[in-house]
C-alpha cells in the first residue's frame, strides 16, 4: 500500500532525526510544517534540506508546550498526522536536571496530544527510545520484552509519554499511535549537507568522537571497560539515521491500516562495542582517536541490541546500511561541517 500524500507536522524537525525525516518526508512528496523551539537545533538544517529536496518545509519556531502556538498552528494548517521528535535527550543532562526533562518531554507531550484532540488530528508517530527497556538480562530486545524500570529520568519520561500514548489510545478509537523505539542513531546524509550538530559537549559517542577527529576537541572520553562486555566497554545497537527515518515513513504507511496502540523497534540486530565503534570509526576515516577511560557514567547500561523483526514483518522495514557507511558518513559531515551549522 503506498501512503497518500499528507500534510504532516513535525515536531522538532530542525533536530537532528527530525531533519533527516523532513527530508525523507518532503522527498516522498508530502506537505511538512516543522515546530521547533530551536533549543537543541538550527534553522541552518531546515535550509540546507530545502536545498537537498528542492523545495522548503514551513517553519514555525515554537514550543509544543504553548498552547497558543499549537491552536494557531492546528487552524492554520490542515494536518492529517503527527511525527512527534521535539524532547530533550541527554541522559547524563536528565540525571542533574530530572525536573527539565518531566516538563519538557512529559507536559510538552500532553500539551501536543491536546492541540492534537482539540483540532480533530489523531494519527501520531511518536520518537520513544529502547531506554524505556531499562536493564535487560537478556539480548537481543524485542518489543515483547517487558518494560522496565529505566536506569535514567529520560528513559522514564520517554515511558511515561508511552503509557500516555496507551492510556489514549485505548479510551478512543480514532487514536493511531505508533511508538518506535530508536536504538542509537549515529550517521548523517550522504550529502555531507545535515547531521548531527549537538551544542556543547557532544553527549552521545559518534559526534564525540567525529569532533576529536576534527581537532575541536582534544581525545574521546570511554565512560567504563568494566563491564561484563567482551571488552569491558558499552555495547550498544548503532543504526544509521537515514535508515532511521525511512522508518518513520514506513510507520506512518502501516497507521493508515492500524487503530490503536502500535509499538516498533528500529535498529540493526547487532551490538558493537564503544572501542569497536572507535577502531571502525579509525578505518573509515583514517583519523587517530585517541581516548582515556574514565569511571562509568551515572544511568547507562552495560549493552543494548535490538531483535528487529517486528518492523521488518509488520512495516517492510530494515535497517539497510553497516557501520562502514555509518563512519564515513559522520565523517564526511563532520569534516565538511567543522563547526556544524555554525560555520554558516
Amino acid at each position: 500500500m503506498t501512503l497518500k500524500k499528507q500534510t504532516l507536522l513535525v515536531t522538532g524537525g530542525a533536530g537532528y532525526i527530525g531533519s533527516h525525516t523532513v527530508l525523507a518526508l518532503l522527498e516522498a512528496g508530502h506537505e511538512v510544517v516543522v515546530l521547533d523551539n530551536l533549543s537543541n537545533s538550527s534553522p541552518q538544517s531546515l535550509a540546507r534540506v530545502a536545498r537537498l529536496a528542492g523545495r522548503a518545509p514551513v517553519f514555525i519556531e515554537g514550543d509544543i508546550r504553548d498552547d497558543t502556538v499549537t491552536r494557531a498552528l492546528f487552524a492554520r494548517y490542515s494536518i492529517d498526522a503527527v511525527l512527534h521528535f521535539a524532547g530533550l535527550k541527554a541522559v547524563g543532562e536528565s540525571v542533574r536536571e530530572p525536573l527539565r526533562y518531566y516538563d519538557n518531554n512529559v507536559a510538552g507531550s500532553l500539551a501536543l496530544c491536546q492541540a492534537m484532540a482539540a483540532a480533530g488530528v489523531f494519527s501520531l508517530v511518536f520518537s520513544s527510545s529502547a531506554t524505556v527497556y531499562g536493564e535487560v538480562a537478556q539480548m537481543p530486545i524485542s518489543e515483547t520484552t517487558p518494560t522496565g524500570r529505566p536506569s535514567n529520568p529520560y528513559g522514564r519520561s520517554k515511558l511515561m509519554v508511552e503509557e500516555l500514548l496507551a492510556d489514549l489510545a485505548q479510551s478512543d478509537p480514532r487514536w493511531r499511535i505508533g511508538v518506535l523505539r530508536y536504538f542509537n542513531p549515529v550517521g548523517a546524509h550522504a550529502s555531507g549537507s545535515i547531521g548531527e550538530d549537538p551544542n556543547g559537549i557532544p553527549n552521545n559517542l559518534l559526534p564525540y568522537i567525529t569532533q576529536v577527529a576534527v581537532g575541536k576537541l582534544a581525545q574521546l572520553t570511554v565512560f567504563g571497560d568494566d563491564y561484563p562486555t567482551p571488552d569491558g566497554t558499552g555495547v550498544r545497537d548503532y543504526i544509521h539515521v537515514v535508515d532511521l527515518a525511512a522508518g518513520h515513513l514506513q510507520a506512518l504507511n502501516a497507521l493508515q491500516t492500524r487503530s490503536g496502540w502500535q509499538v516498533w523497534n528500529l535498529g540493526t540486530g547487532q551490538g558493537y562495542s564503544v572501542l569497536e565503534m572507535v577502531h571502525a570509526f579509525e578505518a573509515a576515516s583514517g583519523q587517530a582517536v585517541p581516548y582515556r577511560i574514565a569511571a562509568r557514567r551515572a544511568g547507562d547500561v552495560a549493552q543494548c541490541w535490538s531483535d528487529p523483526a517486528k518492523a521488518e514483518q509488520e512495516l517492510g522495514w530494515c535497517a539497510r546500511r553497516g557501520l562502514p557507511e555509518m563512519m564515513a558518513d559522520a565523517w564526511r559531515w563532520q569534516s565538511a561541517n567543522p563547526q556544524g551549522y555554525g560555520g554558516d
